[in-house]
């Protein structure tokens, strides 16, 4: 069966959805928040969230659509998953890697970070499989490069 909608994923936070809606699309140009719903009185027995909380938050990255939700401390995000962000020049890699790690990011390796929401990030060149490639040389030296590395570096991946 062929879908009408696109799929979208669906973030599960402990109440900061709306925060961290606000936080993307203050990094993403091209972003906005386009719907917030609230938690009702009806099924408070099950959700236990107050009336009036923010349930969830839609919200727009780059054409791609998230849903926020404000589910609570049962789950937290793991590196099982995490969104990619293909980068064209050094540049864009530098801005993006440092707003995604500021006010508590935290940078892991070879491109990879989580924001300070705990979601995990991939921060890499839009030609990350050009640069690894099918020659198994270049790949072996360019890997080398990416696993010596937190922050990606274009220039050092192209002279390996």
């Amino acid at each position: 069966m062929k879908l009408k909608a696109p799929i979208m994923p669906c973030l599960w936070f402990d109440g900061q959805a709306e925060e961290a809606a606000k936080f993307y699309t203050s990094v993403f140009a091209d972003s906005e928040i386009t719907n917030v719903s609230y938690y009702p009185e009806a099924g408070q027995d099950k959700h236990g969230q107050a009336p009036g909380k923010v349930m969830t938050v839609v919200f727009e990255l780059n054409g791609h659509q998230f849903m926020g939700l404000n589910g609570g401390p049962h789950f937290k995000f793991s590196e099982a998953i995490s969104l990619c962000v293909m980068c064209e020049n050094q540049e864009e890699i530098d801005y993006f890697w440092d707003a995604l790690t500021a006010d508590g990011g935290m940078e892991v390796e070879c491109g990879w970070l989580k924001d300070k929401f705990g979601l995990s990030w991939q921060v890499m060149p839009a030609n990350i499989a050009e640069l690894i490639g099918s020659d198994p040389e270049r790949s072996s030296r360019v890997m080398q490069v990416v696993l010596s590395s937190k922050k990606l570096n274009i220039a050092a991946m192209e002279a390996a």
